[in-house]
């Protein structure tokens, strides 16, 4: 009797949708983007390889911009009327 196989599913966790760890901090994020930056300019991957990283290095600038965000809007809360000072004003200690 001849055994029959279900065709194996594809691996969907792959270039198409990167997982990044949300709970990354923005250095950790920031660190691994910059991993992938080197390796990419290596030049010497494979196509699939280079576009899995790709999309990585997207997710993961994402990320930074999202943790960025996150911090300014935090940075405004403190500030009163929801402005912030322009740097060429701010002094330290005063």
């Amino acid at each position: 009797m001849a055994k029959t196989t279900a065709p194996a599913t594809p691996d969907t966790s792959t270039a198409t949708d990167p997982k990044i760890d949300d709970s990354l901090s923005y250095e950790e994020a920031f660190n691994q983007l910059e991993q992938v930056l080197a390796r990419l300019e290596a030049g010497d991957l494979p196509l699939e390889e280079s576009l899995t990283l790709f999309e990585q290095g997207a997710a993961l600038a994402a990320l930074c911009a999202r943790k960025l965000d996150e911090a300014e809007l935090r940075v405004r809360q403190w500030q009163p009327g929801d402005t912030t000072a322009p740097v060429e004003s701010w002094r330290e200690g005063a």
